[in-house]
């Protein structure tokens, strides 16, 4: 008696695809078999070694026109399994109607409630002027950077002439939706502090530690002034403000010695509000103030701070919107605190609008017990199929002639 959609969905939910070892041939033949069961044309584009896009198509009436690109990753993050009520990968629903499983919010269930909209769709006959594009790609739980940044410099992505894009976004505790119409720059920094080593027992001068010392002062007193106020003021959320931590520490080979080098990591996440060239300053004056051979060096230094209108005069948001609000649906537009396959959309020029349509859910990505209940699942199928209907229909812009 269960939901045809919500046996695809558990179908989905079982096949491993987490890192380090995701089963990737497994994934792509099962959605390709569903994308072909829906008549959708089907692509596959191997942006480097063992690392496939998939892209499905339902070709729109009007080709010449943009299209619309719904976007949703393949891989899942690790588990501990020890930390779950039911094994993580079996689906298991409980007698609440909720499903267990890793990537059950993020985001296997976008994918399959994209699929089951279009299915929805052409049950009901229905066709639209635009062509509407489902990329499935993989890595983005490590970035992106074997996925969705290589596949948007290649002439395959260009072909897909991209007028907007959805892609993931978080579930909401409350009543209302989260809608994400840009992210924060992740900067992923590592400061070195070279200094006089010695034996342990001495009060040597100029070590690496007392250097280290200043440079963590420095920016954990940055990350306590920006966590206070995001607490101080109850309009911003987290994307709102930049979040710092430091996640490694490195350095000494014995207890003995005074170590001529120490290294500090630090992961932080820039809202687009935030001037970049002037916040690398900020971080080269902690550096210098910590004293003599104190560098840095970026292992991830994202630029780009394009967002998505929210205007209702742009024609994309005002489908989106016009939608939301026949369907009685109460937004909150915000910043996505994390990094999304978004930000490379966004940054080959198009517009994304980050969205997982479930409310009254906890927040449990990359959470033990991440779980979605199946009737929210549905009726994001319901939702989708509306958003769809309507962006699909966007009528020719001006520069579309």
């Amino acid at each position: 008696s269960e939901n045809p959609s919500v046996t695809l969905f558990r179908e989905y939910l079982r096949i491993d695809t987490v890192h380090p070892k995701p089963d990737y041939d497994a994934a792509v033949r099962f959605l390709e078999r569903v994308g072909t069961d829906l008549g959708l044309a089907c692509q596959k584009v191997e942006v480097c070694q063992g690392r496939v896009v998939l892209v499905l198509t339902w070709q729109g009436t009007n080709p010449r026109l943009r299209s619309i690109l719904l976007n949703s990753h393949t891989d899942v993050v690790p588990v501990f399994e020890e930390h779950w009520t039911y094994p993580p990968f079996e689906a298991v629903k409980d007698s609440q109607g909720n499903i267990y499983a890793r990537g059950a919010q993020d985001m296997k269930c976008v994918s399959i409630q994209y699929l089951e909209a279009i299915r929805r769709l052409k049950t009901e006959g229905k066709s639209f002027a635009r062509t509407i594009h489902l990329t499935f790609v993989p890595d983005e739980e490590v970035g992106g950077h074997k996925g969705m940044e290589m596949f948007v410099q290649r002439p395959e992505f260009k072909a897909l002439n991209v007028g907007f894009a959805m892609d993931e976004g978080l579930a909401s505790p409350s009543d209302t939706f989260s809608v994400f119409y840009g992210e924060r720059s992740p900067w992923w920094i590592k400061v070195k502090c070279m200094g006089s080593p010695g034996h342990g027992s001495r009060f040597i001068s100029n070590t690496a530690a007392e250097k280290m010392h200043k440079v963590i002062n420095s920016f954990l007193a940055f990350r306590e002034s920006e966590k206070q106020r995001l607490k101080s003021d109850s309009s911003l959320t987290l994307g709102d403000v930049t979040s710092l931590n430091m996640t490694m520490l490195e350095g000494g080979v014995s207890f003995n010695v005074v170590p001529s080098e120490m290294a500090a990591s630090f992961d932080i996440r820039i809202p687009p509000t935030v001037d970049l060239k002037a916040f690398e300053e900020q971080v080269a004056t902690w550096c210098r103030g910590a004293g003599d051979g104190v560098t840095y060096e970026f292992h991830q230094k994202c630029m780009d701070q394009h967002i998505t209108s929210t205007e209702e005069s742009d024609p994309w948001w005002k489908a989106f919107s016009g939608v939301c609000r026949d369907m009685k649906l109460q937004l909150k537009l915000e910043i996505f605190p994390a990094a999304t396959d978004s930000r490379y959309i966004r940054a080959a020029g198009h517009p994304a609008i980050g969205f997982s349509p479930m409310n009254r859910t906890p927040v449990l990505l990359h959470d033990h017990n991440e779980f979605l209940n199946e009737q929210v699942f549905l009726r994001g199928i319901e939702i989708y199929a509306r958003l769809l209907s309507a962006l699909a229909s966007v009528p020719p812009l001006p520069a579309e002639g």
